[in-house]
């Protein structure tokens, strides 16, 4: 995920945790922002908070192409400018209202939001796919040690199950919270898919449980 020292790229969620037309609340290192995809499938990263009364754009609406705030309906473009205020129809607003926007990109079933510039591109998984998300109550460290394996620089832990190979992807939250993307392989069957994900939930277990008691739960 850290691309150099000009800009990282962050795993904000999966490509089927946003469907057309729906906004999510999501987090980097920058801080908290809407997530959303408008009804053409085109993703967005804006910043969490309207300019108008500040209140929280992941709680709003998406119409068409656009991202409206659920408090006064001001409507924003993918590029941060507002393009419409409900109060005033016919007032073309001034393009010094406007939300920041973050660069993301869409890749095997990943959304990467960037923080910075980065150089180069988000980096890929091959022979893997994304099957579930899910949050730990844990650091990155607790997980590594429950699993008995490091992450990578790209922030990938692998782990064995049977003779499939497991991906957990990791991303800090908190110091004590990791949003965790998990991983199989592209050929697996339906069952490997199922015990995965079972996997996955006694991993998150056992990290909470070194998170709170600092041995292996």
């Amino acid at each position: 995920m850290q691309s150099d020292t000009t800009g990282i790229w962050t795993p904000v969620a999966l490509s089927a945790d946003l469907p057309s037309g729906t906004v999510m609340p999501a987090r980097t290192s920058a801080g908290s922002i809407a997530l959303w995809r408008s009804d053409s499938g085109r993703p967005a990263a804006s910043a969490d908070r309207c300019p108008h009364r500040g209140m929280r754009l992941s709680h709003g609406f998406v119409r068409g192409e656009a991202l409206s705030c659920i408090y006064h309906g001001w409507s924003y473009a993918q590029a941060g400018n507002c393009l419409r205020i409900p109060a005033h129809p016919g007032l073309t607003p001034p393009e010094t209202i406007r939300v920041a926007t973050q660069q993301i990109e869409e890749a095997d079933g990943v959304i990467w939001v960037a923080v910075g510039e980065p150089t180069d591109q988000p980096p890929r998984f091959d022979g893997f796919v994304p099957l579930r998300s899910l949050t730990a109550q844990a650091g990155i460290a607790a997980i590594e040690a429950a699993a008995g394996a490091k992450k990578n620089a790209n922030g990938f832990l692998r782990q064995s199950l049977h003779s499939e190979e497991i991906g957990f992807l990791l991303v800090e939250q908190e110091p004590d919270q990791t949003l965790v993307h998990v991983f199989i392989g592209d050929n697996a069957t339906p069952l490997n898919r199922i015990l995965a994900s079972r996997a996955a939930e006694a991993l998150r277990r056992k990290a909470e449980g070194v998170q709170t008691n600092g041995i292996s739960a």
